[in-house]
């Protein structure tokens, strides 16, 4: 069968799946509700896809169509699913309950959730069985290694077929179990959280404090650079789920957090954040 993929959600993240699929010969139907949205979106893909080959990380040749559409019922023959939507629970369970009544039994469908368990998602779908979570590092055409992570009522499957998937898209899985952040966001969320809480106290500067983590610990970037990557918006959004589900009070959003995100400023896709970006994406 040849694979072909849904990708429900056509924004900064849903955007770079479908570049890392093409781009590897995988056809995408790209969903949203909004066609503005989706207009863009396919301009960040052809962006995002000069970048990738220029930077030797996809090939250069190969491309698969990519179908922009607003109609779930163009997801009725795709061979999987990748929900990317905004990191908010009743938003991604409504989601995966359409896709789920529309999608042929045994199509696995993926949440590309950050720290929303899959089981508490499991509710919302026809078939929990068909039901797992690959978090794709940003960029994810750029970052080889995925969290992949097994509910407890995940078929094995539908484990077999996102192998596939992911031996498709030249992505290195690693597996994890279920629960609140998995394991990169339960760390990286904490330290983002108490990175701007120091800078909230007037302790460091932001490049203080990312210079610290680069120089000291090796780290490639600063927790506060890769907040203003993934998105402020996002991150307070994980951060709130991870409170809510754990009951662990490092994990509520701080002050200048809250603060940043109700001004706008949500980081690179808004040109500003922890630092300036000179201008939206």
């Amino acid at each position: 069968m040849i694979m072909k993929i849904g990708v429900l959600g056509a924004g900064v993240m849903g955007a770079a799946i479908a570049t890392l699929a093409i781009g590897h010969g995988v056809a995408v139907v790209l969903v949203d509700v909004d066609d503005d949205t989706l207009a863009k979106a396919r301009k960040e893909v052809r962006q995002q896809l000069k970048l990738a080959r220029l930077m030797g990380q996809l090939p250069r040749s190969g491309e698969a169509e990519l179908v922009t559409t607003t109609n779930y019922g163009d997801l009725a023959d795709v061979t999987s699913v990748i929900e990317a939507v905004t990191e908010k629970p009743e938003l991604k369970a409504k989601v995966l309950a359409e896709v789920s009544a529309i999608v042929r039994p045994g199509t696995v469908i993926v949440s590309n959730t950050s720290a929303i368990p899959v089981d508490e998602m499991a509710d919302a779908v026809a078939r929990p069985e068909d039901l797992c979570a690959i978090h794709f590092m940003n960029p994810p055409y750029l970052i080889r290694a995925v969290e992949v992570i097994r509910g407890p009522r995940t078929g094995d499957e539908a484990m077999l077929k996102v192998t596939e998937l992911l031996a498709a898209l030249d992505r290195d899985g690693v597996v994890v179990g279920d629960g609140p952040g998995f394991v990169i966001n339960r760390i990286l969320q904490r330290s983002i959280n108490e990175a701007a809480r120091i800078v909230e106290e007037g302790r460091a500067t932001p490049e203080a404090v990312d210079a610290a983590f680069e120089g000291c610990l090796g780290h490639r970037t600063g927790p506060l650079a890769t907040a203003d990557l993934i998105g402020l918006d996002n991150v307070v959004d994980s951060l709130r789920v991870l409170h809510d589900r754990t009951g662990d009070r490092g994990y509520e959003p701080c002050d200048l957090l809250v603060a940043k995100v109700a001004a706008g400023d949500f980081g690179r896709k808004t040109g500003r954040g922890f630092y300036e970006h000179g201008g939206a994406l």
